[in-house]
């Protein structure tokens, strides 16, 4: 029994990277476009390790992962990452649901911020064997997440009670 096609997604050749999933018609900001789904799997370590084909798998707490390459992976598996995306990630217990981030063209590449975390402090191998190439004004040049910003702590007044 042949697949129905998904009513919002077409995956073709990208000028990103391989692939790519498609708006098939026009999509408003706010809809829920596609689940990202897989088998779900215990982490391993090997999926901290940096390969030639890497396959991108999303933690859904607790030490398990949805891996798309087995067990059912959808269209959802072919989105690009963008550095300027028009798609977001939302988890909703466990399950991970792409939803627009602002109104998409029909034909327009459906794209999210993949902020990949590899399991250990980010080196310069990791930056380059992760390489973004979305084109964005703005562009990291990776994919991996940006560091997280030192929070500030103000200062406080010590305040006490007069004798």
């Amino acid at each position: 029994m042949a697949k129905k096609p998904h009513p919002l997604v077409v995956v073709r050749n990208s000028s990103i990277a391989g692939r790519g999933a498609f708006a098939r018609r026009a999509i408003p900001k706010g809809k829920r476009i596609i689940e990202y789904t897989g088998k779900r799997r215990p982490e391993t370590p090997e999926d901290d390790e940096i390969g030639t084909d890497p396959i991108y798998i999303f933690s859904v707490g607790k030490g398990i992962v949805i891996d798309p390459e087995i067990g059912g992976g959808n269209e959802a598996r072919f989105l690009n990452h963008s550095c300027k995306p028009n798609c977001e990630t939302v988890d909703e217990e466990g399950r991970i649901y792409i939803e627009a981030m602002r109104s998409i063209q029909a034909g327009e590449e459906l794209t999210f911020d993949y902020l990949l975390e590899v399991g250990h402090a980010v080196t310069e191998r990791d930056r380059k064997a992760y390489p973004c190439r979305c084109g964005a004004p703005k562009c990291r040049k990776t994919l991996l997440a940006p560091p997280k910003k030192k929070r500030k702590v103000a200062a406080k007044k010590k305040v006490g009670v007069k004798k």
